[in-house]
């Protein structure tokens, strides 16, 4: 009879797990939310305006039914919900957590491009945080994470309605400046939102997807690899 062979981890599952590593070591944990979720968590208390084109049919993933419920499309809500729930519960910041999860767009799926994709969102509040600690904490991840102490992060100049200023990480991997993802100084309205006062407290946010930090490390020419369930992809890890 022959002896059953033994299952792994999916190499995202995997990842997840090595970032959450990385980021234990600077005292963030690892937070959680619902994929289906409401109008306010993902989009309002973000201060992302009524008529912002991510909220139409073409970027959104809209549920049918009275409720204006969704697939998320940033794991950013559950940075919401996290400081929704600490402050019910009488918790002030310091808040130092990591969301790693899934995200929908209602868009064409490509080589770079899938309706579904795992992102990790990161959040850090205290009464002094800046743009210098933000760049210190994602060259630190980087560098962990591709194992090259080379790596070098810059900020570019971008807008995003939850950050204030915004940013886009740029990072040098084998000599080549690559675009990983949006960040900056968490904006005054979103702390309003949850009811932290913006004259007390600041913070950083950051999304980076976690697809793309795979592609990368192994070399995989295309993001629907990650979800065709091909065993020869799945087993290499």
């Amino acid at each position: 009879m022959n002896k059953p062979q033994k299952g792994h981890m999916h190499l995202m599952s995997q990842a997840i797990r090595e970032i959450a590593d990385i980021f234990a070591g600077l005292g963030f944990s690892v937070a959680d939310g619902p994929e289906m979720e409401d109008e306010w968590h993902n989009f309002d208390a973000l201060n992302i305006p009524k008529d912002h084109p991510a909220r139409d049919m073409q970027d959104t993933f809209w549920l049918k039914g009275k409720e204006r419920l969704l697939l998320r499309t940033h794991t950013s809500s559950v940075q919401i919900r996290y400081m929704e729930e600490k402050l019910k519960k009488g918790i002030k910041p310091p808040y130092r957590i990591i969301v790693p999860g899934k995200v929908f767009r209602n868009e064409a799926t490509d080589a770079t491009h899938e309706a579904q994709f795992y992102q990790v969102d990161g959040l850090a509040v205290d009464k002094n945080v800046s743009l210098a600690e933000l760049k210190g904490t994602l060259l630190y991840f980087f560098r962990k994470f591709f194992n090259d102490e080379k790596i070098d992060v810059r900020f570019r100049a971008s807008f995003f309605s939850f950050t204030e200023p915004s940013v886009e990480i740029v990072m040098k991997y084998k000599d080549k400046w690559l675009e990983m993802g949006g960040a900056g100084l968490v904006h005054p309205k979103v702390f309003e939102a949850v009811g932290l006062s913006p004259k007390k407290y600041r913070g950083f946010a950051f999304g980076c997807s976690i697809d793309r930090l795979l592609m990368l490390r192994h070399g995989v020419p295309d993001i629907r690899m990650f979800y065709n369930g091909d065993l020869r992809v799945v087993n290499q890890f």
